[in-house]
């Protein structure tokens, strides 16, 4: 079983070392998924979609759309795949705020639940989440809730998770493994 969490800014490639990682860890007849996230709610979200599925061109992965409800692929899937869920952060956002306005408030702990219950579902995954915490002391109530509950998801899987990595500008730094295999992702 082999558990990964990659967190970083935006931009700074770490879905596609998160699809070098899943595709070094697929064996042969092995299910390989992409569970993608975002709901695009512009012209930047559709554009950072479709560059997300030409990198995907050719590497065998299955999309799966999913948005709400995360622990529902255990249901769904060959569990016994390999999974890439891009991004906790968009699937937070996704859970935490309605079309209307409103933000569920403990969303986070529930998506934290849910994603628990999918890693230790599943054989092999690789999740991404970004990392939000650097910016500006000072923020609106909801934003600072959604960091807050964002924080709490990714110090929960980077507990569950054998390998935990940063991606900065391409760069990766290891701050947790037990498989040299993910230490090597830049190759």
């Amino acid at each position: 079983m082999v558990r990964v969490f990659i967190s970083g800014g935006c931009k700074s490639g770490k879905s596609f070392h998160a699809q070098i990682l899943a595709k070094k860890m697929q064996q042969k007849h092995v299910p390989l998924y992409y569970l993608a996230t975002m709901i695009p709610k512009d012209d930047e979200d559709l554009q950072r979609i479709k560059k997300h599925q030409i990198e995907r061109t050719n590497w065998e992965f299955e999309t799966l759309e999913v948005s709400k409800n995360i622990s529902s692929v255990l249901k769904k899937c060959n569990t016994n795949g390999v999974f890439l869920l891009d991004s906790i952060t968009s699937l937070l956002a996704n859970e935490m705020f309605t079309d209307d306005g409103m933000m569920i408030a403990n969303a986070p702990k529930k998506l934290s639940y849910e994603l628990t219950l999918l890693a230790e579902g599943l054989k092999n995954i690789v999740f991404v989440s970004d990392f939000i915490y650097s910016d500006t002391p000072f923020y609106d109530t909801s934003t600072e809730a959604f960091r807050k509950g964002l924080a709490l998801i990714d110090r929960q899987l980077a507990g569950i998770c054998e390998t935990v990595l940063e991606i900065s500008c391409g760069n990766v730094v290891v701050h947790k493994s037990v498989s040299e295999s993910t230490e090597n992702c830049n190759n």
